[in-house]
């Protein structure tokens, strides 16, 4: 690694603040919208396997390859979350030859920006309360209040939890719950901010809870947003680093894309945009999730094109996808079968009006007889395809992907799922029938009536953001590969003032995951000398 002040030195920049030698904090005049309008590559995936198939570790190795190719390059991609790297994944910085750095401390802290997210969030949390025991001038329903509690770990005994218990000094006695970090309100609205006003504003807007005849009470209502706000000075500004070959890198924020919008910052989109010609980002899971939120919100949020698109496949998933018991031997039948959920992904991103790339992310047990057979069946389609190689080769083995992603730059507007002013039925059935290729859909009683409250209350005209399982297109895990003749069942719809989200929450996903039997922490440890193993 170089120290950062000589990556920040190559790119002008004055106004920053180190974290130690390799980190660094960007000032928010750094990410100014419209400095200057660098182009957007948006990395999405196939439905990924529950290891992943590398849209993290693509991202930084395309930046890489295009760095070899003289171009002017950065990137820019979520915080890791501390759930799922103690939990399924490990990591999050990428692997092999293809990371950011230093990979430990981003996985671990950071810069404290997930702290600072958990204790704004938590401080919330208890000012509600204790307006409430302080005579709730506000008149909030005890039984009514919506804003839960926030852990940065997965830890699925906090899912519902009593509050106020004991003494009458406790406080009210109520239900709570906890939500994981990343899935918080409080991190979306740190993903679409775009200054300190616009974050105070919408730390305002959040929703604590409803009277007893159902009327919104806002944070701005007991006087939350600026406390809250100077705890997230410092997390709003975005984090720079560098890739395993010193491309600047910046990292910033971390929604989920199956329970928030799942995408990077817009300031450290703003920020990537204005110093360098082309951004890598990526958006949380398939084009089913995080792309279709970047493409439906981020970019009318932040005003902002995409400029090409990059599908990262794997041999593996489509086998897993063709039903293949063990999807580590050659299996071409399962494979063959398994194809038709990469086509459904790459069919998505043209209705949004971009033809994409297929990253064919190959693994040292993929045969040459498969890859041969997935190079013809992409190319029968008229697919544009690159087999990608990052992981090993760093970015030397990305050339042929950073080429076609080059060939493919298109500046056409985009064909949004939904019109923002359709009703909020229309546009929740507008993404399940566009985009998941449903039927239709199946709005519980419960569901009906939290959207007739949501238009009563003035929130029509919000964003939709889907919580949904990231194993299958449809509502239903189960359902792999390209289903069809399925319905969506939407069970609930909660409101997000402060992100302006209308969350319709579909089949059992969680806001709060669990550990496996055997979670990636087991396999962590630190050195005598400080070193961290067992991250990647």
């Amino acid at each position: 690694m170089k120290d950062i002040t000589d990556i920040i030195k190559d790119t002008g920049i004055t106004d920053f603040e180190l974290y130690g030698r390799y980190a660094a904090k960007l000032g928010i005049s750094n990410a100014v919208p419209g400095k200057k309008r660098g182009k957007i590559i948006l990395m999405t995936a196939m439905t990924p396997t529950p290891a992943g198939e590398g849209k993290t570790t693509t991202a930084i190795g395309l930046a890489q390859a295009l760095k070899h190719l003289g171009k002017s390059v950065g990137i820019a991609i979520r915080e890791p979350s501390l759930g799922p790297c103690f939990g399924v994944k490990g990591g999050a910085t990428g692997g092999g030859k293809s990371t950011v750095e230093p990979s430990d401390k981003i996985n671990l802290i950071f810069t404290g920006d997930f702290p600072a997210i958990s204790a704004a969030h938590n401080l919330l949390s208890a000012m509600i309360n204790n307006h409430i025991y302080f005579g709730n001038e506000s008149g909030i329903d005890p039984k009514k209040i919506s804003f839960p509690r926030t852990v940065d770990m997965d830890d699925r005994s906090l899912r519902s939890i009593i509050v106020g218990n004991g003494p009458k000094s406790n406080g009210v006695l109520a239900n709570d719950s906890f939500v994981i970090t990343a899935a918080s309100e409080i991190m979306a609205i740190m993903a679409l901010s775009k200054g300190y006003d616009d974050l105070k504003e919408r730390l305002g807007n959040i929703i604590i809870g409803y009277t007893a005849k159902n009327r919104p009470v806002f944070a701005r209502d007991i006087k939350a947003e600026g406390a809250m706000a100077a705890l997230l000075a410092d997390a709003l500004k975005p984090n720079m680093v560098q890739s395993a070959e010193n491309v600047p890198a910046i990292i910033h924020t971390g929604p989920f894309g199956n329970i928030a919008h799942g995408t990077s910052s817009i300031l450290g989109d703003y920020a990537a945009m204005n110093l360098f010609d082309y951004t890598v980002t990526e958006a949380g899971f398939g084009s089913d999730l995080g792309f279709e939120k970047f493409m439906d919100i981020v970019t009318r949020e932040a005003g902002i094109n995409v400029d090409a698109v990059v599908i990262v496949a794997t041999i593996r998933a489509m086998k897993h996808h063709g039903g293949a018991k063990n999807i580590d031997v050659e299996n071409i039948p399962a494979m063959v079968t398994g194809i038709q959920n990469l086509f459904r992904h790459v069919e998505n991103v043209r209705n949004f009006g971009i033809d994409p790339v297929i990253a064919l992310n190959v693994h040292p047990l993929d045969t040459n007889n498969e890859i041969e057979k997935v190079s013809e069946m992409l190319e029968n389609k008229h697919i544009k395809f690159a087999i990608s190689r990052v992981y090993s080769d760093g970015g030397a083995g990305g050339i042929d992907l950073a080429n076609a992603v080059l060939d493919s730059i298109n500046t056409s507007r985009i064909k949004y799922a939904y019109l923002l002013d359709d009703p909020v039925k229309t546009k929740i059935e507008k993404i399940a029938t566009k985009v998941y290729g449903a039927e239709g859909v199946d709005f519980s009683k419960e569901a009906l009536l939290d959207i007739k409250h949501a238009e009563e209350n003035g929130f029509g005209g919000f964003y939709i953001c889907m919580a949904k399982t990231q194993a299958s297109i449809s509502d239903n895990p189960g359902l792999l590969n390209s289903p069809g003749n399925f319905r969506v069942k939407v069970n609930s719809v909660m409101v997000n003032g402060g992100s302006r989200f209308i969350i319709p929450v579909l089949g059992s996903i969680m806001t709060m995951p669990g550990l496996p039997k055997h979670p990636a922490a087991e396999n962590i440890d630190i050195d005598s000398e400080g070193r961290v193993t067992g991250l990647s």
